[in-house]
């Protein structure tokens, strides 16, 4: 069976390109077909036989300006020819999923949300523009009826997979809320055993992510500064200088990690604090997978992967009130960190392969 995978764009590092990795070693000898591709950016494409970028390629700074190639992306993703493959699999938030395939080749979209500037974020990104959207007005006067155009081809594009599936439950219902279809849930893969050690619990609370304001790490250092209690936020991002300020002496900022120093945070956290709404979360159950509970906003995929009073708390409402109650409550309960552990097997790189090859065979008959 002759494969090929698609995806977005290949110029960084993420959770999404961590799915791709695994899907490397289900089909080793599939290309990556993507709108544009960075060598320097994304050096872990590498291990692709060949990494195939669109018309989009030849523009001039393209490859880390994206943002202002919106209107070309769904020709970019039509224009591919995928007649020589049997199964195309895209890995999309945005246009990969248009591809268009002749009756002969299945297509599996693995659907990490419905494109989130069109659909359900689609207030905060005009509340908060790219600072590129800033600096050049004119992309931010169009805006408005470019997204116009694009949720029209974006819910055309949604029609096109033979089958898609969604990485947690609440994807699953945009899916069916925006495009109007049925979706499987399979979880994004999480290296478990990476992050799995021996247990040797500190006083510090954890923050693992990037410091932008989706991610509302303001929320927990406010949280924080409250409580007195000691933070320690690893990761990097457009925010940070804005958050340090903001920050007490309690709260601690690390730079970016390896996987191996980042374990080891985990292993020593007394909680992962995770303030923000995502559409799965990996950094929770990486966190579970080292015998760390997690303290959690109660929506998107935390709702999947935290279970109250086994594995983490919940708060309601993306407030520091609401999370400062939440940490005093978690303060006064203790967890069996087997049980931990366990409840992050569900999500790991085996159970993975296996679901979307059953998935796979049955399709094929």
């Amino acid at each position: 069976m002759k494969v090929a995978l698609v995806y977005d764009r290949v110029n960084k590092w993420g959770g999404a390109e961590r799915d791709l990795l695994t899907l490397h070693e289900l089909f080793p000898d599939a290309p990556l077909y993507t709108s544009v591709y960075s060598p320097k950016d994304a050096p872990w494409a590498k291990v692709f036989p060949s990494v195939i970028p669109s018309f989009l390629q030849k523009i001039p700074l393209t490859k880390t300006n994206h943002e202002f190639l919106g209107a070309f992306t769904p020709i970019a993703f039509e224009s591919f020819d995928f007649s020589a493959f049997d199964l195309v699999i895209s890995v999309t938030s945005e246009a990969a999923k248009g591809i268009i395939t002749k009756p002969g080749t299945v297509h599996i979209c693995y659907c990490l949300t419905p494109t989130r500037y069109l659909w359900s974020a689609h207030d905060f990104y005009f509340r908060f523009p790219p600072s590129k959207f800033k600096t050049f007005p004119f992309f931010r006067g169009i805006s408005r009826p470019l997204v116009s155009y694009l949720r029209n081809w974006d819910k055309i594009a949604s029609a096109r997979p033979d089958l898609m599936i969604a990485i947690s439950s609440v994807v699953k219902k945009r899916i069916e809320k925006y495009y109007g279809r049925e979706s499987e849930v399979i979880y994004p893969p999480v290296d478990i055993e990476k992050f799995k050690g021996k247990r040797n619990e500190s006083d510090f609370y954890l923050l693992v992510g990037r410091l932008t304001p989706y991610k509302r790490v303001d929320l927990a250092v406010r949280a924080f500064n409250k409580l007195g209690l000691p933070l320690t936020i690893i990761g990097k991002g457009s925010e940070e200088s804005r958050l340090k300020k903001m920050a007490k002496g309690n709260v601690k900022f690390i730079g970016e990690l390896t996987d191996r120093e980042l374990s080891h945070y985990y292993s020593k956290a007394r909680a992962l604090i995770f303030p923000q709404e995502e559409d799965f979360g990996k950094v929770v159950v990486e966190a579970h997978a080292a015998g760390t509970p997690v303290v959690a906003y109660k929506v998107g995929g935390a709702q999947d992967t935290i279970l109250p009073g086994v594995n983490g708390v919940f708060f309601e409402k993306q407030s520091v009130v609401s999370l400062t109650e939440a940490i005093k409550k978690f303060e006064k309960m203790s967890f069996n960190r087997g049980k931990i552990v366990k409840s992050a097997e569900r999500f790991s790189k085996d159970v993975f392969k296996k679901r979307l090859l059953k998935l796979i065979n049955n399709i094929n008959g």
